[in-house]
């Protein structure tokens, strides 16, 4: 990665990216530094074939524990040119709208805490692994904000239903690693120094899959989830299906199953 980012690490292995939220002695929170780098590195990742995974975690003892308000004064630079009229809040809001756009899975591996803007990060990953330390909350309405922030409000129900998400949202409580998983919010939970081999055998998966199919799929299941009608989810499906089928990855997958081996994908 060519980018000297201050904040984030950015690791390449194969065609994975290892995020790591690199401001361990302040739990992570959000800098207008960080928060410049995080829509730089995930506005970048549309068009990069050579990236087929993230996988995103914290330094230190926390994931990302939301806001930096000491450094809340930074964010309010009058020539701040992001967030479409919104500034800072728009600014941090569309760092959530990339990763979504990205067509890349994100694999979120929290421990400690993951608060406010933090909790979001999890929650608009694709799969979440939790560390036993786990906790999670959207910490805005503590401080005299609206707990529908930063796609909150989204993706919450989506993942854990409405009554569990109000529960969550309009108290601000924290939700431990063993509810998380009980509620289906994570799909594991491991010992926090197992959370980067726990990581690994989801990365080996995903890239098994042809680099079409998965990419497609990611944006498949995105649009399905807010499709208006069975007919419309299945539109999507025939398309996905036509244009993966089209790929030579397709024989060579087909090839593989039968041959009992591992497929060797190209890209396309």
């Amino acid at each position: 990665m060519a980018r000297n980012y201050t904040t984030i690490i950015v690791e390449r292995r194969g065609a994975t990216d290892w995020l790591t939220l690199n401001r361990p002695d302040a739990l992570n929170t959000l800098s207008l530094t960080m928060v410049d780098e995080l829509s730089d590195y995930f506005g970048s990742l549309y068009n990069d074939r050579s990236v087929r995974v993230v996988v995103m975690r914290g330094a230190g003892r926390a994931f990302c524990a939301g806001l930096d308000i000491k450094d809340r004064s930074e964010s309010d630079r009058a020539d701040d040119p992001y967030g479409g009229g919104f500034g800072f809040q728009g600014h941090l809001a569309d760092v959530y709208v990339k990763m979504r756009r990205c067509p890349q899975p994100i694999i979120a591996l929290v421990h400690g805490a993951a608060c406010g803007g933090g909790f979001a990060f999890a929650l608009a990953s694709d799969i979440r692994i939790a560390g036993e330390s786990a906790k999670m909350n959207a910490a805005f309405i503590r401080i005299g904000l609206s707990s529908c922030d930063m796609g909150v409000s989204y993706f919450l129900p989506r993942l854990v239903g409405g009554s569990v998400a109000a529960e969550l949202m309009l108290t601000g409580r924290f939700i431990h690693a063993p509810r998380a998983l009980a509620t289906g919010l994570v799909s594991e939970v491991v010992p926090d120094d197992q959370l980067e081999a726990a990581a690994q055998s989801y990365v080996d998966d995903l890239l098994a899959a042809s680099p079409m199919g998965l990419r497609m799929t990611k944006e498949g299941l995105n649009l399905a989830i807010d499709a208006p009608s069975l007919e419309a989810a299945m539109a999507i499906e025939n398309r996905n299906q036509l244009m993966t089928a089209a790929s030579p990855n397709f024989k060579e997958g087909m090839n593989a199953f039968l041959e009992k081996r591992a497929p060797q994908y190209k890209p396309d």
